[in-house]
């Protein structure tokens, strides 16, 4: 598999981020970058992103998990942050992400983790939980979905899909600022492009609209049915922590509290003010009520 690694000299002197790279070897001989903050011992909040963000995406979240003494685990997913970035788009399939995931979970050997997880972090997140639900203790769902291909995706996605495909200049930074109410500023726009210096880099963000099961034969929908058969029986504790100016995942959250045997009872939230990227929108919100969550289960 060819992949490229994108120069460390990229990820330098970016905005609000000033965390201790971490690196492990997965399948296919890729590297993955991961942040570990907080007391070592304690247990992990994994808070995983999503397209086209990296781990970036978490840094203002971070400060309170840890000060409030929890270890936080941030990976950037193969093909994104400082991950390395299988060239070919048919390196990327939605079980390779998963199998990547799980390499990873088991390396570092995670376990009662608290799941924080927003778009395709929730696609492979969720998928992590069913395929080994005993290292998860609660979740915490925020803009995301396990779709299965049997029902639409809806019209905000597939203009989302469309866009992804045909725009000639695939800018990471300014997809990012687009899904937020509150602007990135110039500096948090570039940090998100740094992961791709140029066209070759961005494989993976190609690609990840394209794995979205959209239909009910896609090579996807039969696995996450059966993680939907397993999560549906599930007493973890569930949280859905969901955007009111979220287009594309709107609604999204009442299939999880309707589904989800330890959603029942629980606070969910919907938070105003806050568009796909609630993480950029509402960080201190979206970790108070993680940590309140943990509190109480």
């Amino acid at each position: 598999m060819d992949y490229l690694r994108t120069p460390d000299d990229r990820f330098q002197n970016l905005a609000d981020f000033d965390f201790a790279p971490n690196y492990l070897t997965v399948n296919g001989g890729l590297r993955m970058h991961y942040l570990d903050e907080g007391p070592p011992d304690a247990h992990p909040i994994l808070v995983m992103h999503g397209e086209p963000s990296w781990c970036y995406l978490y840094r203002h979240m971070i400060p309170p998990f840890t000060q409030a003494g929890h270890r936080v685990v941030a990976p950037d997913l193969i093909g994104f942050g400082r991950s390395d970035k299988p060239v070919a788009r048919e390196d990327y399939t939605y079980q390779r992400h998963l199998d990547w995931m799980t390499d990873c979970v088991t390396q570092l050997d995670l376990r009662e983790i608290t799941l924080v997880c927003q778009d395709w972090g929730g696609l492979i997140g969720l998928r992590l939980v069913a395929n080994m639900p005993d290292r998860f203790a609660r979740l915490v769902i925020a803009n995301t979905a396990l779709p299965t291909g049997d029902h639409p995706v809806g019209a905000a996605f597939e203009s989302w899909r469309d866009y992804s495909q045909c725009v000639e200049d695939f800018n990471a930074g300014r997809i990012v600022r687009s899904g937020t109410v509150t602007k990135l500023s110039d500096a948090e726009v570039a940090a998100y492009n740094a992961p791709f210096p140029d066209a070759r880099y961005q494989a993976g963000a190609r690609q990840f609209p394209l794995l979205v099961p959209d239909n009910p034969d896609d090579p996807a929908s039969g696995p996450n049915r059966a993680a939907w058969e397993i999560l549906c029986t599930l007493p973890i504790p569930a949280l859905t922590v969901f955007g009111a100016e979220d287009k594309i995942m709107a609604g999204g959250e009442r299939v999880f509290q309707k589904c989800l045997p330890g959603a029942k009872g629980q606070r969910h939230r919907i938070l105003q003010n806050a568009g796909h990227f609630l993480q950029e929108d509402v960080p201190v919100d979206l970790a108070q009520a993680t940590l309140d969550f943990i509190a109480a289960t």
